[in-house]
């Protein structure tokens, strides 16, 4: 039985979940804004206690690979190299918006009526967006978009486009003139839909290259201006 560490810090949620056999049997979640640094260690603590077994028994660790925060994307893969290097086990990469995806169709009714829109939050009117299918085939590319009232038109006159996650709320007033788009509310992304992904990657040995791997930020970081005096 494959039991795998799941650690998805991407967004301002933080969560971990355990799984064993693609099935999740512990989680520990935060949607608390800048806390992933002093959650992330504790929680993977927890559900590793509450499962009743110990680091050394884990068979991988999967992190969500990104995009979205910067500041959240490194915690997440450092935390989860570190795990590798110390336990000397494998590590598995999933994307943020597949894994997304992921949870939107396990949680819609018919949803072979429905394509799939997660969107991360890049800050104004920009989102990191991918649009999936319901056996999550990638019918368009992660990209950053900046939206307006002629995004996804052309997936969207041939159906129905569920759009949620973060960056789907300051969406939904340019895109709702549009008969075929439909906003799911109150989704957020969670390391239980990283669950089965994470498995199918570790039956097919799909496990990346601990000292090289990064994490996909598809845009550069840009610092802020420094709000303490003397640091401008």
């Amino acid at each position: 039985m494959a039991k795998i560490l799941n650690i998805e810090s991407s967004t301002q949620v933080c969560s971990v979940a355990l799984a064993v056999d693609g099935q999740v049997v512990a989680v520990e979640e935060s949607h608390t804004k800048n806390a992933h640094s002093r959650n992330i260690t504790v929680f993977s603590e927890k559900v590793i206690k509450e499962a009743g077994i110990s680091f050394h028994e884990l068979d991988a660790i999967a992190v969500s690979m990104g995009p979205g925060s910067y500041t959240g994307l490194r915690i997440g893969v450092s935390t989860a190299k570190g795990f590798c290097y110390a336990l000397d086990k494998p590590l598995i990469a999933i994307g943020t918006l597949k894994t997304m995806a992921a949870g939107m169709v396990a949680n819609t009714e018919s949803a072979k009526n429905y394509l799939f829109c997660p969107m991360i939050d890049a800050r104004r009117m920009e989102v990191y967006a991918a649009v999936f299918n319901d056996e999550l085939d990638e019918l368009k590319a992660t990209e950053a978009v900046i939206v307006d009232e002629h995004s996804f038109s052309d997936l969207l006159s041939s159906g129905k486009i569920l759009f949620a996650g973060d960056g789907a709320s300051k969406c939904r007033e340019i895109l709702s003139h549009q008969k075929n788009a439909v906003f799911k509310n109150g989704f957020s992304s969670s390391a239980i839909f990283m669950a089965k992904l994470s498995e199918q990657k570790f039956l097919s040995q799909e496990f990346e290259d601990v000292a090289y791997f990064e994490p996909f930020y598809l845009k550069d970081f840009v610092a802020g201006i420094p709000r303490v005096k003397g640091l401008r």
